[in-house]
C-alpha cells in the first residue's frame, strides 16, 4: 500500500529498478548483439534484447505487460539455449541461470505491478 502522502513503497521501488536493470540488459543485447550478427553470429541477441527493452520500459511505467513480455523473452532463451548447446547442464548454465533467476524476480513482481496499474486506472477514472 502506498504511504499516507502517495509516495511509493519499498516493494513498488524495487519494483521499478529491476525494470531499469532489466532495460539496461536488454540495451547491452541490442547493441552488442548486433556487432555479434554483422559477424555472422546469432541474431537471439538483438531479437530478445528488443524484447527485454520492452520489458523494462513497461516495467518501469508499472504495467503487468512488461512481466509477460519477460517472461516470453524468458522462454525464448531457454528454446534458444536448448536448441544451440542442447540438455547439458554445464553448457546450459552460463546460457540460462542468470536470466531464470530474474525470471523468479519479475514473477514475483507482478502482483506489484498489478497493483501498480489498478491504481493508475482508478486514478484516471477519477
Amino acid at each position: 500500500m502506498p504511504n499516507i502522502n502517495g509516495t511509493k513503497t519499498l516493494t513498488e521501488w524495487l519494483t521499478l529498478l529491476l525494470g531499469v536493470v532489466i532495460l539496461l540488459v536488454g540495451l547491452i543485447f541490442v547493441i552488442m548483439g548486433a556487432d555479434l550478427a554483422m559477424l555472422g553470429g546469432s541474431v537471439y541477441y538483438v531479437i530478445c534484447g528488443i524484447v527485454l527493452v520492452a520489458s523494462g520500459v513497461f516495467m518501469v511505467m508499472g504495467r503487468t505487460l512488461g512481466a509477460f513480455l519477460y517472461l516470453g523473452a524468458l522462454a525464448y532463451t531457454w528454446v534458444w539455449s536448448l536448441w544451440e548447446v542442447g540438455v547439458s547442464p554445464i553448457d546450459l548454465l552460463p546460457r540460462a541461470f542468470g536470466p531464470t533467476i530474474l525470471g523468479i524476480l519479475v514473477v514475483l513482481t507482478i502482483p506489484v505491478l498489478r497493483r501498480l496499474e489498478s491504481r493508475r486506472t482508478l486514478r484516471g477514472a477519477v
